[in-house]
């Protein structure tokens, strides 16, 4: 992914540990939903409305908050630091359907892989996902 940035941003980019938290989790929401539509694509033979409807189960709040607690004791102090200025960070909205406290977790999460992907830090992404796979995935199986 990292020459993919390089493609679209070139290579004189922001230092993303001076961005605003909230556009780390823009960026980091569309990484995250990414992961899970490929897991999903992989693992189905679903029609789009199928893998859609799937897809909403994985990519809410709480299966993000969810998934922020798995991978919460593999974090670096760095990594820690990214995921709490995205938790606590003014958010404009209140979620209609979600915990207030899922959807902050949510937001950290997603400010912390918005950080790793602006990084260029794709197999520190690939090995968090991969934990969070198996967290929101094991949790279909014990339903």
């Amino acid at each position: 992914m990292d020459a993919m940035i390089n493609r679209i941003l070139g290579e004189q980019r922001k230092n993303p540990r001076l961005m605003n938290p909230l556009v780390l989790a823009y960026i980091g929401d569309t990484v995250y939903d990414l992961y899970v539509r490929s897991w999903l694509i992989e693992g189905s033979d679903a029609t789009a409305h199928g893998l859609h409807v799937m897809a909403t189960r994985k990519v809410c709040a709480k299966a993000q908050a969810a998934g922020a607690m798995a991978i919460m004791e593999q974090l670096t102090e760095d990594e820690l630091y990214i995921f709490k200025r995205g938790r606590n960070s003014h958010m404009g909205t209140v979620p209609k359907h979600a915990e207030m406290s899922d959807y902050r977790a949510a937001s950290g999460l997603e400010a912390l892989l918005g950080y790793l992907f602006l990084s260029g830090e794709d197999g520190r992404i690939r090995e968090l996902m991969d934990n969070i796979k198996q967290s929101l995935f094991t949790e279909d199986e014990e339903k």
